[in-house]
């Protein structure tokens, strides 16, 4: 057993980290690597911009002063009121409110760092997380992770702290649930993509060069933080899930699987905990 646990880690995760750090270090000795590196700067920066515009723009009421100064200023009084209408109607549906708070994400997490990666850094998102290119070679390791997960997210998913938060759509009847179900998980689906691009495409292979593997642990940092109000067990299990989905991109240099895996277990939350209610 020993063996075959070594035998896994050297495959799957010791000869590419290795490479990694072989690489890192060759950089950091070259030329380059001597003079000023704008890159990290840039990237961090740009991770530290995003998740704080995310932070006081993820509801419409958030930027319904913004919103009402700038179309005042532009189109006068009654652009003003059109835009307050609007934001105060989408503030209060839940399903559009939910819409935007998955659109920002996309935007914070996905659209302006892949900007900055083609306009900025003249980069391939391939290069950050994207390729397509042998992303299944290491789906082994990914039905692990799942099968690990499934009995955890139905333990969990009868838990009252759980069933408070999850879905954070709030569903009313079964009937609500076949309306709108789709809608909010398709959304739900779409920031949990541009959050695995984020925190392990863009941070992790963005500052791979300067820190080896350890740009895995600068990107868990802000990653838990994020978790931050949600329950203990699920913002303490984000630490080992960021330590392990960021290993997983930076050995295979991609964010797919780990997006899927991080969509499954998020889909199989909210389907538990609605099954647990009678909803399904």
């Amino acid at each position: 057993m020993t063996k075959l646990l070594l035998h896994v880690w050297q495959t799957w995760f010791g000869e590419p980290l290795r490479r990694v750090e072989a690489e890192s270090l060759a950089y950091r000795l070259s030329d380059e690597g001597r003079r000023v590196d704008w890159k990290t700067p840039t990237v961090l920066l740009t991770a530290a911009i995003c998740l704080t515009l995310q932070q006081y723009t993820a509801t419409p009421g958030q930027v319904l002063g913004t919103a009402r100064f700038l179309a005042s200023t532009f189109g006068g009084p009654d652009s003003a009121a059109e835009v307050d209408t609007l934001l105060r109607k989408w503030s209060g549906d839940q399903l559009a409110a939910r819409l935007w708070w998955a659109g920002i994400a996309v935007l914070t997490y996905a659209i302006i760092p892949l900007l900055v990666l083609t306009i900025g850094f003249r980069a391939r998102p391939a290069d950050y997380g994207l390729k397509l290119r042998g992303v299944l070679n290491a789906w082994p390791l990914y039905v692990l992770f799942t099968l690990v997960m499934v009995p955890l997210v139905w333990v969990c998913s009868g838990e009252d702290r759980f069933q408070q938060t999850y879905p954070f759509f709030r569903f009313g009847s079964p009937e609500h649930v076949r309306k709108d179900l789709w809608k909010w998980e398709l959304a739900y689906a779409a920031q949990f993509v541009s959050l695995e691009f984020f925190f392990r495409g863009f941070i992790i292979h963005g500052t791979k060069h300067r820190f080896g593997m350890y740009a895995v642990f600068v990107s868990v940092v802000p990653y838990v933080l994020i978790h931050f109000g949600k329950p203990m067990p699920e913002a303490t299990a984000s630490i080992i899930a960021g330590v392990v989905l960021g290993f997983m991109s930076l050995v295979t240099r991609s964010v797919w699987l780990g997006a899927a895996l991080h969509i499954g277990v998020a889909w199989g939350m909210d389907f538990a905990c609605l099954a647990r209610r009678g909803f399904l």
